[in-house]
């Protein structure tokens, strides 16, 4: 059994909020370059230029990529021999989600009550996702999440009888409904099975992967690739002005479901689809 202080998650946790909200994955920025080179249109290809200078500009100075600098998500893979001392590990995650919108100056956008609207002030309480792996290690992931496209994702409840075109249109359906709204050029996560509450995490876990990584079946790998096409046909192109350039990449991830069901969810990601991980 090993054992990991709380403080040591509060400092991972805090300097990972940091690198998030300042640099893009490669993975992202690599895609907004191949755009550029492969759009045609003037207005979407200078646009394309402008998100890559601003990226730039982030890394170099260390300042946010957006001014939305999100709500904070945290993923945390924990071994199942690992004992954690100190701390509450809610509070040490909250403690340097704090520490780091704090030190980083990012925006703090998180409110005490969904109604009465009263900000925290210090972007906490993160949005917390635990899952328990073999070993004996932590993997954390922090992946801010602004509510321009958060708020343009859907789930639905699907029929069995709705079937494969059922889900390609409901895909197809979410972004041409999100338009401009989302700051594209989009990342699409898609979370197909499982039920209501599994399916909405799923999708959002989909964002994580790499856009360059595609689903290890090759039923779903080409899914994401046919997907990824029919969206960039839409034509909303960068920032909605129009071009090839609506999304970046469409990944997509399943869980087993009911015989009655057939639950689908897309949560939306903007061009800064940001997050970083470390292991302690």
């Amino acid at each position: 059994m090993r054992e990991i202080h709380s403080n040591e998650i509060t400092n991972a946790v805090r300097e990972l909020c940091i690198k998030a909200n300042s640099f893009l994955p490669k993975d992202i920025e690599n895609s907004l370059k191949k755009s550029f080179e492969d759009e045609k249109f003037e207005i979407a290809k200078d646009t394309l230029m402008k998100l890559i200078e601003n990226s730039s500009i982030a890394s170099s100075e260390k300042v946010p990529i957006c001014q939305d600098t999100g709500m904070a998500c945290v993923f945390l893979e924990i071994g199942q021999d690992v004992h954690i001392s100190g701390q509450f590990i809610d509070d040490a995650i909250n403690e340097g989600v704090k520490q780091g919108y704090e030190e980083g100056y990012l925006r703090k956008s998180i409110v005490k009550d969904p109604i009465n609207r009263i900000n925290t002030k210090d972007n906490t309480p993160a949005a917390i996702t635990y899952e328990f792996v073999p070993g004996e290690n932590i993997k954390i992931t922090v992946a801010p999440k602004g509510f321009g496209s958060e708020n343009m994702s859907k789930i639905k409840m699907l029929k069995p009888a709705d079937g494969i075109e059922g889900v390609k249109k409901f895909i197809t359906d979410t972004v041409k409904e999100a338009g401009p709204n989302p700051c594209p050029p989009m990342v699409i996560g898609v979370g197909i099975g499982g039920n209501f509450d599994k399916v909405a995490a799923l999708a959002k876990k989909a964002l994580l992967r790499p856009i360059d990584e595609y689903n290890s079946d090759d039923f779903y790998k080409n899914l994401e690739e046919e997907m990824l096409v029919k969206i960039n046909q839409l034509g909303i192109g960068p920032q909605g002005f129009g071009g090839k350039t609506t999304a970046l990449g469409v990944n997509i991830e399943t869980l087993p479901t009911h015989i009655a069901g057939l639950p689908v969810a897309v949560n939306i990601s903007c061009h800064v689809t940001r997050h970083a991980s470390c292991i302690i």
